[in-house]
């Protein structure tokens, strides 16, 4: 469940909810910041929230705002029981939380099932607390259900997958609740876009978002069309 209303400016006018514990301190980023309109609030207020877990955040990120009907997408961490975890914290395995991202869509354009659909085609589902370059726990994959109806989507989902025949591997993706999500540092919000030059980027991000982007043209936001 969300416990506090806290707000997100992505590309200096997008109004966002996050879901956090409290106010946290400098080192982590998490500052609150002010509703700029009521246009902006009533925007925030007719979308749905989504959060999973695949690795790396900034490939998480990536993948999910090329998708049509997301407004945003936040990356923090999700899944432990830490007060207030930083990035160094996390990265470093010092704590019980998965690296995650927070998608806010419409629901209008784009239903959960979806999202679904776009998680699991963008992770190895099969890889415990890993994807691809990045181990630890901390990389694990997880869909953070919040409601009876995300939790029945996503298990099935996960059986669906179970019993197709296309992995050789048993599924290892976890089907939890969400029970809190902080907000990750500044830098890390839309890095996959404001630093295209970074190696991981270049190397391991790149490619995936490219790959996806060429196997599902129709969940595309025009302006990443070819």
């Amino acid at each position: 469940m969300i416990k506090t209303l806290s707000i997100w400016s992505t590309l200096f006018s997008l109004l966002l909810l996050a879901c956090s514990s409290g106010p946290a301190s400098e080192e982590g980023g998490r500052q609150e910041l002010k509703i700029e309109t009521a246009s902006l609030e009533l925007q925030a207020s007719e979308l749905d929230t989504a959060t999973f877990a695949g690795g790396c955040f900034w490939c998480t990120e990536a993948y999910f705002e090329r998708v049509k009907g997301v407004k945003a997408v936040v990356s923090g961490y999700s899944g432990g029981t830490t007060p207030n975890p930083t990035y160094k914290q996390v990265s470093y395995g010092q704590t019980d939380y998965a690296e995650a991202v927070q998608v806010y869509y419409d629901p209008e354009v784009v239903d959960y099932a979806t999202l679904l659909k776009v998680f699991f085609a963008t992770i190895d589902p099969t890889q415990v607390n890993r994807q691809g370059p990045d181990v630890g726990e901390q990389y694990r994959s997880v869909v953070f259900y919040d409601g009876k109806k995300e939790k029945k989507l996503a298990t099935e989902y996960v059986e669906k997958l179970s019993v197709s025949g296309k992995y050789r591997k048993p599924i290892a993706t976890k089907v939890q609740p969400l029970t809190n999500f902080y907000v990750a540092e500044d830098y890390h919000q839309d890095y996959y876009e404001l630093n295209p030059n970074d190696p991981y980027v270049v190397s391991v991000a790149r490619p995936k978002v490219k790959k996806f982007v060429k196997e599902y043209p129709e969940l595309l936001k025009e302006k990443y069309k070819k």
